[in-house]
């Protein structure tokens, strides 16, 4: 790594960087200062201050600069990304349980919004995409929205992202069956019957948790990808011949399956747990989340999902110009 040299001007170039403005000037002075053009990792800069001119302040930047590494997916990183993915996803499926079904928060006809033609659940999802959209939100390969339709393009600085996928992969985005999935199955048997008013904080609550189901299921297009690569003589085939079918059968093993289902179901029972100091309700145990409902999840939804946008991605992985 070397160091790098450069010399600017504060009035010239303002947003470069941070500086604590407590700080008295002085001959010579050190910070810590942080890119805002493509920050890789937070860079450590020393400033050499010189006299004050009457104009402009001279410093030059002594900066250990971090090149942006190629991110590296090998079977173990994405299986541990999946694992960790867990976590979250069964987080996010307590913090929508506390809430009651709240059927206004689905009707169109209750919200009756200004200048929108929806339920207050689209309203919520499609003004929170949108402010996401334009923080950077979707230019990351591992994000996928639900109303991709007239995003606005990110308004700060892109981020290098690895590119590791093939391009069609980009042409990926099953979240409307995530969405049919999510009311047909999911929430029917994890919200309660009932009426709690709090219809913004369920919707909210409702879009963390498919943004996790989502994430996690569009990351099987890195698990193709991270297959292909490491048998490439046993997806090629597969893939010419068009044959669905065989890559579905070639990405299917129902003991990792089971072993993922029994997995999440465990921790749906440790995380879900309500933990008491009351020495009289020692072996109660009392629990904020049915943990059968998180496996339910995995078995029937994630898993299967996910190994649709396998095949579709495996699909389009030898296809070129695209």
């Amino acid at each position: 790594m070397q160091h790098q040299h450069i010399t600017f001007f504060f009035f010239l170039f303002p947003s470069l960087l941070f500086i604590n403005p407590l700080y008295p000037l002085s001959s010579s002075l050190s910070f810590l200062c942080y890119r805002l053009h493509k920050p890789q990792k937070e860079s450590l800069i020393t400033i050499q201050f010189q006299s004050p001119q009457p104009h402009f302040i001279s410093c030059t930047l002594i900066s250990r600069m971090a090149k942006a590494e190629e991110k590296v997916y090998t079977l173990a990183s994405v299986r541990e990304n999946l694992i960790r993915q867990e976590d979250t996803i069964i987080y996010a499926l307590i913090e929508r349980a506390k809430f009651p079904f709240n059927s206004h928060t689905y009707d169109e006809k209750y919200a009756q919004i200004p200048g929108f033609s929806g339920s207050l659940f689209e309203f919520v999802v499609k003004n929170t995409e949108d402010i996401q959209a334009k923080a950077g939100r979707y230019t990351n390969p591992e994000e996928n929205p639900f109303f991709p339709e007239n995003l606005p393009p990110s308004s700060v600085p892109s981020y290098p992202f690895s590119q590791f996928l093939h391009p069609g992969a980009a042409s990926i985005n099953i979240n409307k069956s995530i969405l049919k999935m999510y009311f047909k199955d999911l929430l029917p048997s994890l919200a309660t019957p009932g009426d709690d008013g709090n219809y913004a904080e369920t919707a909210a609550a409702d879009l963390s948790l498919m943004q996790a189901i989502s994430r996690r299921i569009h990351y099987g297009k890195f698990v193709a990808e991270v297959k292909f690569r490491d048998a490439p003589q046993d997806y090629e085939p597969l893939i010419r011949a068009k044959d669905s079918e065989g890559l579905m059968k070639l990405l299917t093993f129902p003991s990792v399956e089971e072993t993922v289902t029994k997995r999440v179901e465990k921790k749906a029972t440790v995380f879900g747990q309500e933990v008491s100091l009351d020495s009289e309700n020692d072996g109660i145990v009392k629990t904020k989340l049915t943990p059968t409902l998180a496996s339910a999840l995995y078995k029937n939804g994630v898993i299967p999902l996910t190994k649709d946008v396998q095949v579709e991605y495996l699909k389009r992985r030898l296809n070129e110009g695209i």
